[in-house]
């Protein structure tokens, strides 16, 4: 550098450049300190840094050409978003973000109209005028596209255009723009008439030269024109492929409105807080009307016009859809300013205003314009002095006052969505007036024999039109043109003459619309039509859907092609997170029609569904999609064969994936499947956070992955051991697992430990050498394991001495430990009390955090107590749960297990000493000690102890302490009497409101102690959900005393049992109710405020009189029970189902299960059930009517015609020994062919039948098409 120009620089930046920042900043401060919201009212500025609020500006996404119309835009950004999105401040807009090192010099700022980039520009512009951010820059400039139209015609050197723009560095002689730091925005890309081509134009990179302006703006955006520069353009999303992709420059999005921040703006713009309140409410119950706030300009325009309808006191007729809410704006701001906006006939001025308006929307909106010149006004007969009258609508933008070079006005409309409705307005009245279709060329023939154009073509020709425009830009258009039809809103348009159309042409494009609907259309078309006839105010399909829907599931043989088309308009609507297949239809068809939802929802369930080839291609497609939401999948109990697996890898692994949870249990997986997942995962690992193979145990399995085997697991490890790997959550549980896979588990974990916290490896038969493996993980120094489960594993003590001395030196990670034994059928641990020494090693670690233990079944005595108590008093804190049910811990051990009890620090919640052999002065030694801490437990089960009615009150003691909060108390088995009963209420009823749970089954309670009970249960503070007395010897009496107690506080109950548990229990504890029982029951069941959902009186003894109380109680109230189980009850006979059945068909009835097994029914009773579950199908889920022999293939037959219903959807059904024989399983194929979608459970045994007997049940249950997935 030359010693005089540095000399000049210093001079400049020392001299020139404060005073002219001085005045630059003054003057930025001026003109943007006000804005006009919506309308340049002179009189009525706003502050703008009292009204700004910060705006979503998102980074990423790519330049190219998004030309779909922007309502589609804003309907899918309004949608929740896949992630948090993260959020650039406006003043940190050329901030390098994390992982960039290269400075951003151009900056491309997205975003729909209206939507608020006007005013970001403004703000980032007079936050640096005002010295509160940006001041490494020495200039701002920013310059509008509308302004730079004006000089399409002119030539400008850069020095030049910024003197003409910003005098104040003319005034000061700064022509070197390349010695300072300076930021040029442009805002409004999508505005610009000026050509802009990048590939032919004139290389420039002299400041000081004149060129034309489009020569200009490409040289300086390249950067061959003051390279140092840095540039920050706006558009909308249809013109942002106009600049180039820049590996300078970064682009951004600016998302609008979050669902908070769209009431934070109305509850500022509105004082009053019941006023907000109310317009907030209501926008809410319109799909349209709150999907579009999602921009601020909309938010202003429903803002002003609920505010008016407000004021006029016409709060009952609020604007429920767009056209109503548009006419509302527009009729208000075209009344002059004598004329106050109630409903009087428009002036003749403003009728010709509205029509030239509507004449220039619709000739501009066809030429792609949003902006407008005074030549384009005088075209379509616009006086420039009037239009200033209605500025409201028609916006002066600046005046040319405000830029002494320009002579033009530049206009536009508040928002193109009103561009839009005058446009439709327009085409509207033209047709109405003239009979003159502006959509659509006449034809010369039509023009000789001015053949007439009814208005049934005229809307149906509209909505032809809209359906052909590949990107939608006539959508909102169409909404406007149907809205406008409806006689409600041509009585506000006064200014019509005649009658547009009538209710029958209405209905008739209604009709037009649903056949459009039925064919093969996108989603995004399918939906547009679903809100025109929203504006049409009808809501049929809508409605026929949610009915389908209201009981919980959908049948798939009752929805047409347009059926489906609403469902899936519902579904994209609610803004679901969670969608399950199973709710609608567990089927490929069903899951290919709503594919659409699949696509926009985070969580998806597919579990039992039976996916084809077909299904899990599509699924790839939208995990390979850029703008796929999916983040959990479920496809569980899905038999998935090699190839299946290895197309959804195709989606796993590619870069678009974001899946974070993989559900995969009982997929049939092998060796090879788990190959070709671990290699999809290793390409693409950071994401997945749980993944799940597990084959746990259930009833209705088939599937399994116990295919894995060595070779499966070292598959897997490979992605386990990837530096990329972030798995927090695996379960391999019942995988057939053995010491080799631990030994490849714990390699693979070791080497990436810091991410999994949990790790389920439960019924595997590892054996001690397997856990021995698996601590070479747990000891490692980076390991964070938060949960291990290793319940039935085959462990013994040595396992203990491993896991002891691994967690001993890496304690503080875990919180949750099981080594339990179940009853599934896998090998036992086997733990012992030398186990629990080994374990106490690192219990007594001042580092163990450990919150859960579950020893369930591990061959304990009263020695593991003590050596517990020990080492858990010494570090008491953390532990919440502690399970040791169903070891032989005997009263000395109880005693030493209180001593831990007794600590102050103890913080127990959950205690479980079930089937522990503890007598009533070991309830003793509890009580004592829960007496000193009495906050904890939760939850005490001191079922099959030897309490007796001593032991139980002291229990109580502990009950009546206005301290405790036990919600869930099991004493089942416990040898109480009406005397425990006694002292139970009596202490409940002095501390009632924590109790949830109560269980006292299994003791010989009888009428009395029932009634002792019943003072606890008409307190009014009780606030009982389940109660259980089975086999406690009750009879009507006891029934009474209960009917009376609950009718006096009926509304928390949802749970009653009070059945015997089986026909040969003891007869003195049996429940004999009797008929004359269930009639004094009923007197609770009847009751308005009853919201039982589930009871149970199995073997009590009922008859055919007990099933006529109960179905007219039922009747009377049939809402809420969802359970109802009556098996075992022999006396019950035909004639008892059919008084039951008056119940099943009343169309309140939400019945789910219903168990009949061994009530001595027929086919009659199968007759009967069959007509009254057929007129109300819907609900039931689940039908036992097993041990009825005689219900023999003619009873199956004539059930079979509830089956084959089309809107059955049973899943559950038990058959077993009803004397079936092959023709029973004949009549069920048939049936399950002819409604194929929701049976999974069939139950068939102790019949006379064979396995050729059931060969077409059993290839309905291979069959893809069918749910059928266990058959006994």
């Amino acid at each position: 550098m030359q010693f005089s120009h540095l000399c000049h620089l210093l001079y400049l930046h020392a001299e020139i450049l404060p005073e002219c920042q001085l005045k630059l900043k003054s003057n930025l401060k001026k003109k943007f300190q006000c804005v006009f919201e919506g309308i340049s009212t002179a009189g009525n500025p706003t502050l703008l840094n009292q009204i700004y609020t910060e705006l979503y500006i998102t980074e990423g996404g790519t330049a190219e050409v998004n030309d779909e119309h922007e309502v589609r835009q804003i309907e899918t950004a309004s949608r929740k978003p896949d992630r948090p999105v993260t959020t650039i401040r406006q003043e940190d807009i050329f901030k390098l973000p994390p992982g960039r090192d290269k400075p951003i010099r151009t900056v491309l700022t997205m975003g729909v109209a209206g939507i608020g980039k006007t005013v970001l520009t403004q703000k980032f512009t007079l936050d640096w005028a005002e010295d509160k951010a940006n001041q490494d820059i020495q200039f701002t400039f920013l310059f509008t596209f509308r302004e730079l139209n004006l000089l399409k015609e002119e030539k400008f050197s850069l020095v030049e255009l910024v003197h003409h723009f910003f005098t104040e560095t003319k005034e000061a002689g700064i022509c070197s723009f390349e010695d300072f730091q300076v930021v040029f925005i442009f805002d409004g890309l999508d505005e610009c008439r000026i050509p802009l081509d990048f590939h032919k134009t004139t290389i420039l990179t002299d400041p000081r030269k004149s060129t034309s302006v489009d020569v200009l703006l490409i040289n300086l955006i390249r950067g061959k024109l003051l390279p140092s520069a840095r540039l920050w353009i706006t558009t909308r999303p249809a013109a942002a492929n106009q600049i180039p992709p820049d590996s300078d420059g970064m682009v951004t999005e600016v998302r609008g409105f979050t669902d908070p921040q769209k009431e934070e703006y109305f509850r500022k713009r509105f004082s009053d807080e019941e006023q907000a309140s109310s317009i907030i409410s209501h926008i809410k119950t319109s799909r349209s009307l709150y999907i579009m706030c999602h921009i601020p300009a909309f938010c202003w325009i429903t803002a002003t016009v609920l505010e008016i309808v407000m004021k006029n006191k016409e709060s009952e007729d609020l604007p429920k859809n767009l056209t109503q809410l548009y006419l509302r704006l527009v009729l208000f701001h075209l009344k002059t300013k004598d004329t106050k906006y109630d409903g009087e006939a428009e002036t003749d001025s403003c009728r010709k205003m509205n029509e030239s308006l509507g004449k220039l929307a619709f000739d501009q909106l066809q030429k792609g314009n949003l902006i407008f010149y005074k030549s384009d006004l005088t075209e379509c007969g616009i006086d420039i002095r009037a239009a200033s009258v209605y500025s409201g609508v028609f916006t002066q933008i600046f005046k040319a006052d405000e830029c002494h070079m320009f002579n033009n006005v530049v206009y536009c409309f508040v928002h193109l969505s009103i561009q839009e409705f005058f446009a439709a307005l327009h085409v509207y009245l033209t047709f109405i007036n003239s009979g003159v279709n502006l959509l659509k060329k006449q034809s010369l023939l039509s023009k000789i024999f001015k053949k007439k154009l009814t208005v049934k073509d005229f809307y149906q020709s509209a909505v032809d039109k809209a359906l052909k425009s590949p990107n939608g830009h006539l959508d909102l258009f169409l909404r406007f043109l149907l809205g406008l039809s409806l006689q409600t809103n041509q009585d506000l348009l006064c200014m019509l003459t005649q009658t547009g159309s009538s209710s029958e042409t209405n209905q008739e494009t209604v009709q037009y619309i649903k056949k459009k609907l039925s064919g093969n259309l996108s989603a995004e078309k399918s939906i547009n039509l679903f809100h025109c006839l929203n504006e049409l105010d009808d809501r049929s399909l809508v409605e026929e859907i949610q009915q389908s829907l209201r009981p919980g599931r959908l049948f798939q043989d009752e929805l047409s092609p347009v059926q489906w088309s609403a469902l899936v308009f519902i579904l994209l609507s609610s803004d679901l997170d969670e969608f399950d297949l199973r709710k609608y239809s567990g089927s490929e068809k069903a899951f290919l029609k709503l594919l659409p939802v699949v696509k926009t929802s985070k969580k998806v369930l597919l579990g039992y569904c039976k996916l084809s080839e077909r299904s899990v291609e599509a699924l790839s497609e939208i995990l390979s999609s850029p703008s796929n939401h999916l983040r959990e999948l479920d496809l569980s109990s899905n038999k998935l064969q090699d190839s299946e697996l290895d197309l959804l890898c195709v989606g796993l692994k590619s870069p678009h994936c974001k899946l974070e949870t993989l559900r995969l249990e009982r997929c049939d997986l092998s060796e090879i499947s788990c190959d070709y997942l671990a290699a999809a995962l290793k390409s693409n690992p950071s994401h997945l956070r749980a993944l799940d193979l597990s084959n746990d145990f259930s009833w209705s399995s088939t599937n399994n992955n116990k295919k894995l085997q060595d070779s499966g697991v070292k598959h897997l490890c490979g992605f386990l051991e990837s530096p990329g790997c972030k798995l927090e959550t695996l379960r391999l549980n019942d995988c057939g697992l053995s010491e080799i896979h631990c030994d490849y588990l714990a390699a693979a974990l070791k080497s990436n430990p810091s991410h999994l916290r949990e790790l389920h490896l439960n019924h595997n038969n590892l054996q001690d050498p397997g856990v021995k493996h698996l601590c070479g993980f747990l000891e490692s120094p980076g390991c964070k394991l938060e949960t291990l489960r290793l319940m039935g594993c085959g462990l013994s003590e040595i396992s203990c001495d491993y896991l002891a001395a691994a967690l001993k030196s890496n304690p503080s990670h875990l919180r949750e430990l099981r080594l339990s034994n179940d009853d599934r059928p896998s090998t036992k641990n086997n733990l012992q009390d030398s186990g629990v020494k080994h374990l106490c090693g690192v219990l007594e670690s001042p580092g163990c955090k450990l919150e859960t233990l579950s020893l369930r079944d591990c061959g304990l005595s009263e020695i593991s107590c003590d050596y517990l108590a020990a080492v858990l008093k010494s570090n008491p804190s953390h532990l919440r749960e502690l399970d040791l049910s169903s070891n032989k811990l005997q009263g000395s051990g109880v005693k030493h297990l209180c001593d831990l009890l007794e600590s102050p620090g103890c913080k127990l919640e959950t205690l479980r000493l079930e089937r522990c052999n503890l007598s009533e002065i070991h309830c003793d030694d509890l009580e004592a000690v829960l007496k000193l801490n009495p906050s904890y437990p939760r939850e005490v089960d001191l079922s099959a102890k030897k309490l007796q009615d001593s032991g139980v009150k002291q229990l109580c003691v502990l009950l009546e302490n206005p301290q405790h909060q036990i919600e869930t108390l099991r004493l089942m088995r416990c040898g109480l009497s009406k005397i425990s009963c006694d002292y139970l209420a009596a202490a409940l009823k002095s501390n009632p409101s924590h109790l949830r749970e109560l269980d006292l089954s299994s003791n010989k309670l009888q009428g009395s102690g029932v009634k002792h009970l019943c003072g606890f249960l008409e307190s009014p503070g009780c606030k009982l959900e389940t109660l259980s007395l089975r086999s406690c010897g009750l009879s009507e009496i006891s029934c009474d005393y209960l009917a009376a107690a609950l009718k006096s506080n009926p509304s928390h109950l949802t749970e009653l049992d009070l059945s015997s548990d089986s026909s040969w229990a003891s007869t003195n504890k049996k429940n004999k109710l009797q008929g004359s029982g269930v009639k004094h029951l009923c007197g609770f069941l009847e009751n308005p405020g009853c919201k039982l959902e589930t009871l149970r009186l199995m073997v009590c003894g009922l008859s055919e009189i007990s099933c006529d109380y109960l179905a007219a109680a039922l009747k009377s109230n049939p809402s809420h029970l969802r359970e109802l189980e009556l098996s075992f009850n022999e006396k019950l006979q035909d004639s008892g189902v059919k008084h039951l059945c008056g119940f099943l068909e009343n169309p309140g009835c939400g019945l789910e299960t219903l168990r009949l097994m061994d009530c001595g029914l027929s086919k009659i009773s199968c007759d009967y059930l069959a007509a009254a579950l057929k007129s109300n199908p819907s609900h039931l889920r689940e039908l036992h009517l097993t041990f009825n022999e005689k219900l023999r293939d003619s009873g199956v037959k004539r059930l079979c015609g509830f089956l084959e219903s089309p809107g059955c959807g049973l899943e559950t059904l038990g058959l077993d020994g009803c004397g079936l024989s092959k023709v029973s399983c004949d009549y069920l194929a048939a049936a399950l062919k002819s409604n194929p979608s929701h049976l999974r459970a069939l139950d068939l045994q102790s019949n006379k039948l064979k396995n050729p007997n059931v060969k077409q049940l059993s290839d309905l249950q291979q069959s893809p098409d069918y749910r059928l997935d266990w058959l006994a």
